[in-house]
């Protein structure tokens, strides 16, 4: 896959409280993905956003919730989350502050 394609698989971080807890105690980070990226594709696009060691990575469908938008039933959409644990002595920071 291009380097251009790999770009495009992360959609963002995923920030709650169980993911700061996770990268605090296990230097696990948490990251909204493509619904179409696999796990290979993943470990490729943070290494090269992030240029870090990725060891494993687990992956989670999360279903959209049933909603209502005004009168209308409705639902969210489904989306897929990742995520990476990375090598002893590695680190991502979000913020940029040193």
């Amino acid at each position: 896959m291009s380097n251009e394609k790999l770009m495009t698989v992360l959609i963002g971080p995923h920030l709650s409280e169980k993911s700061s807890r996770l990268a605090e105690r296990l230097k696990q980070f948490v990251f909204k993905v493509r619904r179409d990226a696999d796990k290979g594709e993943i470990k490729r696009a943070v290494e090269l956003m992030f240029d870090v060691k990725v060891t494993a990575v687990q992956v989670v469908n999360a279903m959209g919730k049933a909603k209502r938008f005004g009168r209308t039933p409705g639902r969210r959409q489904d989306w897929k989350k990742a995520y990476v644990t990375l090598a002893e002595g590695q680190d991502i920071d979000f913020l940029g502050a040193d």
